[in-house]
Order: structure tokens, then C-alpha cells, then sequence
């Protein structure tokens, strides 16, 4: 494993990260979790995402006890904040109250004093971002959090907190998580070039485009039980993907993995990491094997001319649209 700066912080996290988005607390028994968790380990993997929306902050407590015992100072525990938690009106979004009152929740169910890197899971219109940049640093100096970064913001939301906490002094944000991967490439029309004079470091999900790039999903056929495409919690997300052309043009990647020495979902892990902006990507597992397969993806360096044919073969299946952004639907 290989380890990268989260931007031009000084915390330094596996460039490979384990998330866990609709597995832990859904999708599979905690026995599993865990054994993934510890697979991770194994491979050197010490940055782990999750957020308190996920499985109704069942994930967050699954994780808590699968690092129950592991060295807290070596590993980095992300978690997130926006979506609704309650039914009440200050159940959701960016305030100081949810803020606040979310994290202390997280830290519960993780069963940790404080959190390494804490996300805005979206962009709140209905909260000043001042008052969010606030609850951050009110955050960070009781010692609650170390970083704090958000997640799928547009360009101009990062730069509108960034402008906030310049004016206020606050902590200012050191990391984005949106969505990146072969076929997704909306970031690098606006998001990526502000993070790079900002400083600040992607940290990408779905880096195989929920199993669409591993090659598992053929044209014309019906997706493999137990998929990520047959199950309710990530169906929605996927199907943008499960187009004929789009698979059509996943197949031909795979003389380009076989000739580079890697699977398929290990080309697709490393080609995401070539972008210098990107400090981590995470990836998500069902079984331990998963996991190792994919960490081999650590340290690869791909070639100019296989980068090329990678954009020759994708061609216009690929989404580049900075106005597109992820389903409001899904949280990842």
C-alpha cells in the first residue's frame, strides 16, 4: 500500500480507502463486514469512509466494532453529515444544531472520541455557508474532529466555504469526495482545477462504477444475482450504466487490463488514481478476496499511450458534463 497527503494537509492516508456504503448493515452480515474490514487492514489500508446516513447509521456502528481494538492513532475514521437522520425539521442539513448534534451521534455508533476527517455530505441552500463553516471549526478546536472536507459539491460551493472561511478565519475544508471513475469524469472540467490552486485532495467513490467496470455485467443479459444492479439500496445508482453501449465498451477495456498485468477492476482502481488531484479512492467489498484484489491496484502506474487507448476504447460512453451531478436519490 501506498500512502498520499490528503491534499496539502499534513495527514497522510492509504491511497486506496474502504467504504462502506450500503454493505455494512445491509447488504451483508456483520461477520462479513468485519472479515472485510480485517482484509483491509492486512493490505495496509488505515483510511476508513463511511457516513451516519448509511443503513440509518447501522454501517457507522458495524464499523465501530469491526476497528474495536485496532490502534485508534493508526487508522483515519471519515464520516458525514446532511442527509435526514429523524423526522424532526432540524433533522437534516447543514445547521450548527445538525451539525453538532450529528456528530456527537457518529462518534457513539463509531464508539471513537473524534473523527480524523468529517464531511458535508451536500450542499445545504437553505443554510448560510458561514454558519456551517462556524459549526466545522467549532468542531475542530474542541478536538472532535481533525479535518473536515465535503462531499459532490459543485466548483462554486467549494469555493464559496473556502471565501467563508478566509473571511472568518476559520478551518477551512482540505478534501472532496465526489464520484470519479472511467466513466464519470464530471470533476475535471471545474471541481478539479479550483482543488488544485486550493489544495485541496480528492477523495473518490465509486472507482469501478459500482462493479461496471469489473466487466461482470454483460450486454444484452440479465445482471448476476446478489449484484450491486439486483439490490434496492444501489439498483437506482447503477442503472445509468447498464446500457448496452456502456458494457459494450467495458468488455473491450479488457485486452488493455490483460495486457497491462491487472483485472479489470484493478485498472479501473488504478486509472483513477493517475490523477495527480486524487489523495485516495475508495473502494467497497462484500467478501475479504475484494478486497485484495483491488489494494493490488496500489502503486500502479499506467502508461501515457494505455491512458490513450483507455479514452479511444470508452469514447463517448463516457460523462463529462460539469453540469451532471449524482443522483439526489442516492448518498454515497
Amino acid at each position: 500500500m501506498e500512502y498520499r497527503h490528503l491534499g496539502r494537509s499534513g495527514l497522510k492516508i492509504s491511497e486506496i480507502a474502504y467504504g462502506n456504503w450500503i454493505t455494512h448493515g445491509s447488504q451483508v452480515a456483520e461477520e462479513a463486514a468485519v472479515a472485510c474490514v480485517r482484509a483491509a487492514l492486512d493490505e495496509g489500508i488505515t483510511m476508513f469512509d463511511t457516513a451516519d446516513v448509511y443503513a440509518g447509521g447501522r454501517a457507522e456502528e458495524v464499523l465501530g466494532r469491526a476497528l474495536a481494538g485496532v490502534r485508534r492513532e493508526s487508522v483515519e475514521i471519515t464520516t458525514k453529515v446532511y442527509w435526514p437522520m429523524g423526522s424532526g425539521q432540524n433533522d437534516r442539513g447543514l445547521s450548527r444544531k445538525h451539525i453538532t448534534e450529528s456528530l456527537h451521534a457518529s462518534l457513539r455508533r463509531l464508539g471513537t472520541d473524534y473523527v480524523d476527517l468529517y464531511q458535508a455530505h451536500r450542499f445545504d441552500h437553505e443554510t448560510p455557508v458561514e454558519e456551517t463553516m462556524r459549526a466545522f471549526d467549532d468542531l475542530v478546536r474542541a478536538g472532535k474532529v481533525l479535518y473536515v472536507g465535503v462531499s459532490e459539491w459543485r466548483a462554486e460551493e467549494i469555493a464559496a466555504a473556502l471565501a467563508a472561511a478566509a473571511d472568518l478565519g476559520l478551518d477551512r475544508i482540505v478534501s472532496n469526495q465526489p464520484q470519479y471513475n472511467m466513466l464519470w469524469r464530471v470533476i475535471e472540467a471545474e471541481v478539479i482545477p479550483l482543488c488544485e490552486r486550493e489544495g485541496l485532495g480528492q477523495v473518490v467513490f465509486s472507482p469501478i462504477a459500482q462493479g461496471v467496470l469489473t466487466g461482470k455485467y454483460a450486454p444484452g443479459a440479465e445482471p448476476p444475482p446478489e449484484s450491486r444492479a439486483t439490490d434496492p439500496g444501489g439498483s437506482g445508482f447503477i442503472q445509468r450504466w447498464l446500457r448496452d453501449p456502456v458494457l459494450e465498451a467495458v468488455q473491450r477495456l479488457r485486452p488493455l487490463a490483460d495486457e497491462a498485468g491487472l483485472s479489470l477492476a484493478q485498472l479501473a482502481v488504478a486509472w483513477t488514481l493517475q490523477n495527480p488531484n486524487v489523495s485516495a479512492a475508495i473502494i467497497g467489498a462484500t467478501q475479504p478476496e475484494q478486497v485484495a484484489e483491488n489494494c493490488k491496484a496500489s502503486g500502479i502506474r499506467l502508461e501515457p499511450d494505455l491512458m490513450r487507448r483507455i479514452d479511444e476504447v470508452l469514447g463517448d460512453v463516457t460523462e463529462r458534463d460539469p453540469a451532471r451531478t449524482s443522483s439526489p436519490q442516492v448518498r454515497p
